[in-house]
This record gives structure tokens, C-alpha cells and sequence, in this order.
């Protein structure tokens, strides 16, 4: 699998990234091992995780499975802190609270270090440079190689990156920021991936298949064992069955029939190879569909097909997004 670099650094990772959100709870111990092994036997080598998937289970499994099946030094493990388990308060960007989350997350995954260590979302309750501090201890003290963010939207990460590039020598520079980005949520196109490539920080896409809904699964109904099924998933998948949406699945559709592939390799090979984008975070119930997944690193678009896509998933931009100044 093509590596490329993540950011403005010297880490280069997989350009497809395997996703942990359902392991320990959707995904067993087995099907999740299948899944890595085929991921590393294809030469992939970033794998995302997050403290509170599964309340902390998908870091455990991780951690088995680079114990006994896949060798630590092959992959590249990307980890969250920062979300809580708090009716009140969503998030904890404090310094103690999330210095308290990666020890966990180290115990958890068996390993003395992340390679990726990200804030998963803006803690309005906590100052940003007490959160950064966070990852320059983080990274100071070796526990992480390199550091990220989630979530942040466009100000936040250009605040954050800034706070980061105008201190001292010793602060640690933002390498990624993970956001959801597909042919369905173009969203981040308006401030958050302009602010990420001005900055050098390289996009992790999240949901690259706009949640399930570009695979074309749902076009005649929900199957009973998609996540649209799911009472936990369902809310999560609903928003992107529209009409809108619809059209945009059509059209995938119908380039995947010109093309000789699938929907999933054409939304999926979109998003890869979009200006700013790392490497996208995939998802799978077994090693069969990530098999059918990493498929995509044979197929790159024709940019009239790319176009297309474009224009069927453009999203509204309006002052002060595109070209006021000159009306």
C-alpha cells in the first residue's frame, strides 16, 4: 500500500486507515483479528482507536492483537482522549484529565508509546493552551510520537496550530486532524481542510463512506445486518438517507457501473485522493468487506469522473466562503 507522509513531518502512514470504533462491541476478538492481519498482509499501517470505544475495549483487543499476531514496530496506532462519559460535560480538554487518559490508553494498548496521540474534540470549559500543554508532556515525555486534534472546527485548529507554531522549540507541532469528510459531508471544505493545508496538517478523513449510506447498501431498503439495523447505529446512519444523498448514491452508482467497480471503491478512492487528505479511516464488519475495501488502492478516478462527482455532491458556499470581496 502507498505510504505518504502525515502532515509536515517524517511519519509516513498507510493512505488507507483501519478504523476500531465497533471492536469489543460489534466486532469480537476474532473477526477483529482477521481484519488486522489482512490490513498489515496488505501493507496498511495506520490503525485509529479512541479510549472510550467500547469504554476502552477496543484499546484492550488492540493490544492483544499486536501481542500475539501482528509485530508493534508495523503499525502506526493512532489513539483519542478527551470525550467523557459526563451527562453534564461531553468533553475534558484538561491537562490532568487527559495526561490520565494516555497513561490508561498505554496500559490498555501494552505499549509504551503512540504513535498518534489526538484531542478528540474542543473543550469550551478548558483553555487551549492548557489542552496543548497536554501534548507537548504527551510527546516530551516520549509517550507519544507525534500529536493531532478531532473535531476541531475551522478557528479552533487554526488557534490551536498558531498557539503551537509561535511558542517556543519545545511545542509540539499539530500533524493531523481528524474530521468526518465524504462525498455526503463535504462540510470541512468551507474552513477546516484550507486552514489544515495552509498549516501543514495533514486530514484524516472518518466516515469516508458517508457512514455506510455511499456503498449503495441502502438504495432498496436498510438490511438487517447493517448498521442502519442497529438501534445503537441507526441515528448515526439516518441523517445521510435523504434526498440529497440520494442523488449523490446514483451518481456513484453510476460511475462504478462505468467503471467496472464498485461504489464503495469510487466514493472511497474520491475522498483518498483529495488535496490535504492523509489518509482516510475505513471501517468493517469482517475481513471479507476490508478485503473489498483495500481493493481501492488499484483504482484512481478519472477526473471527469471526479468532476462529476463534484458537481452532484457540491456543497453551498456563500459569503464569506467564495469570492465576496469581488461582487
Amino acid at each position: 500500500m502507498e505510504l505518504r507522509h502525515l502532515g509536515r513531518t517524517g511519519l509516513r502512514v498507510s493512505r488507507i486507515g483501519l478504523g476500531t470504533l465497533t471492536w469489543a462491541r460489534d466486532t469480537g476478538e476474532l473477526d477483529a483479528a482477521e481484519q488486522l492481519k489482512v490490513f498489515w498482509e496488505a501493507g496498511g499501517t495506520l490503525v485509529d482507536t479512541a479510549d472510550v470505544y467500547a469504554d476502552g475495549g477496543a484499546e484492550y483487543l488492540l493490544g492483544r492483537l499486536m501481542e500475539d499476531l501482528v509485530p508493534r514496530r508495523d503499525l502506526v496506532v493512532a489513539t483519542k482522549a478527551g470525550s467523557v462519559p459526563d451527562p453534564d460535560r461531553r468533553f475534558d480538554g484538561s491537562r490532568g484529565h487527559l495526561l490520565s487518559a494516555l497513561d490508561a490508553s498505554l496500559t490498555r494498548l501494552g505499549t509504551d508509546y503512540v504513535d498518534v496521540w489526538q484531542i478528540h474534540a474542543f473543550d469550551p470549559h478548558t483553555p487551549i493552551e492548557e489542552t496543548l500543554q497536554a501534548l507537548d508532556i504527551a510527546v516530551g515525555s516520549g509517550r507519544a510520537r507525534y500529536a493531532g486534534v478531532s473535531n476541531f472546527c475551522g478557528w479552533q485548529l487554526a488557534k490551536a496550530a498558531t498557539w503551537q507554531l509561535a511558542g517556543p522549540g519545545t511545542r509540539t507541532r499539530l500533524a493531523s486532524t481528524q474530521m468526518e469528510y465524504s462525498l455526503l459531508q463535504r462540510g470541512i471544505e468551507r474552513e477546516v481542510l484550507p486552514a489544515a493545508r495552509d498549516l501543514g496538517i495533514g486530514l484524516l478523513p472518518s466516515s469516508p463512506l458517508g457512514r455506510g449510506v455511499l456503498t449503495g447498501k441502502y438504495r432498496h431498503g436498510t438490511p438487517t445486518d447493517s448498521r442502519g439495523a442497529s438501534d445503537h447505529l441507526a441515528p448515526f446512519v439516518e441523517p445521510y438517507l435523504d434526498a440529497d444523498a440520494t442523488r449523490v448514491v446514483d451518481a456513484v452508482t453510476t460511475a462504478a457501473h462505468g467503471l467496472a467497480t464498485t461504489p464503495l471503491q469510487v466514493a472511497l478512492a474520491w475522498v483518498r485522493d483529495r488535496p490535504g487528505v492523509v489518509a482516510p479511516i475505513v471501517g468493517a464488519r469482517n475481513a471479507t468487506q476490508l478485503r473489498a475495501t483495500l481493493s481501492v488502492e488499484s483504482l484512481t478516478l478519472p477526473d471527469e469522473i471526479c468532476q462529476a462527482l463534484d458537481d452532484v455532491s457540491a456543497p453551498v458556499h456563500r459569503y464569506p466562503d467564495q469570492d465576496w470581496s469581488t461582487l
